[in-house]
């Protein structure tokens, strides 16, 4: 090769890389001493504005009040330090699939320790089991790390994705599946369950590469983003933000609805978090029509 041509080929392919990464701009550089906690983060007159919106909705009203319907919501624009909201954020239900995300980052943990193999099948199996929310995958996840290490790692004192003093949180403690010995949470007997608090600071300390390690958390990322699901909070992202890049995990049983995203949108202004757990037979297009709301409130 001609060696002028070599050196534009090496220069086009690092202008690329650098390309992508100052397009993605994630995880977001910020020193461990900068983290902050959730409590740090509340922002009053976000709060006052979710509050005001959410409540004018009859529907929502009454679901709120009788412990049916969460929302959590972080400001992640750079015009200052991200803002946090959120209503009914440590009452913990039922998450149905949104709670793989603890299976995610306990094997990418088991994963660096060099307790679990990264082979083909894990990776695949991680993939499928966020992106497709496929049962039978979660479940051999679930049994190659186990629900102690699990557990472990939703109750390591740098994550308290799960406190059993303030609300509880994330938890798995049953397969996807039937059959199978369990280890359910303490305070409600839950298998599969949330808080709207602990899942948008699990997306918080993504966003900012702080699970496990920089490293571990673009793989996740990488993971979550492109969500083969269309349905809640993607179907409306999808449309009025088709360029925004989004990660996710939603999660559906019964009465059960849930969903929890990251969005990083070209316009610097659109970038948040947003989590919702609603108890309620219309609860997947609850889901969707938070959405526009919860712009509405960021905007202002």
């Amino acid at each position: 090769m001609n060696i002028k041509l070599f050196f534009v080929f090496i220069f086009l392919s690092f202008s690329s890389v650098v390309s992508d990464e100052d397009q993605t701009g994630l995880p977001i550089k910020l020193e461990d001493s900068k983290i902050m906690t959730l409590s740090e983060l509340k922002n009053t007159k976000l709060q006052k504005k979710l509050e005001t919106e959410l409540m004018s909705n009859p529907t929502w009203k009454r679901l709120i009040n009788d412990k049916k319907m969460a929302v959590g919501i972080m400001d992640l624009s750079p015009s200052g330090q991200p803002q946090y909201a959120s209503i009914n954020g440590n009452y913990m239900m039922y998450a149905a699939s949104l709670p793989k995300i603890s299976i995610l980052l306990a094997a990418m943990d088991a994963i660096e320790k060099g307790e679990l193999e990264e082979t083909a099948e894990v990776k695949r199996d991680m993939k499928i089991m966020i992106s497709k929310s496929d049962n039978p995958a979660a479940t051999r996840m679930i049994n190659k790390v186990g629900y102690k290490k699990i557990q472990a790692v939703m109750t390591d004192p740098k994550y308290m994705f799960y406190d059993e003093n303030n609300g509880g949180g994330l938890w798995v403690g049953k397969r996807y599946g039937k059959g199978g010995d369990t280890n359910r949470e303490p305070i409600k007997n839950l298998s599969h369950a949330a808080t709207v608090n602990k899942v948008c600071r699990y997306y918080y300390l993504l966003a900012h590469g702080k699970l496990v390690n920089e490293k571990r958390s673009k793989q996740m990322l990488d993971i979550m983003g492109n969500p083969d699901l269309h349905h809640k909070f993607v179907s409306v992202l999808e449309k009025i933000a088709p360029q925004a890049r989004l990660f996710r995990k939603s999660g559906s049983w019964q009465t059960y609805h849930s969903d929890s995203i990251l969005v990083w949108g070209n316009d610097p202004n659109r970038r948040y978090i947003l989590v919702a757990l609603v108890d309620d037979a219309s609860g997947e297009q609850i889901i969707r029509d938070l959405v526009k709301p919860v712009e509405k409130i960021l905007k202002k």
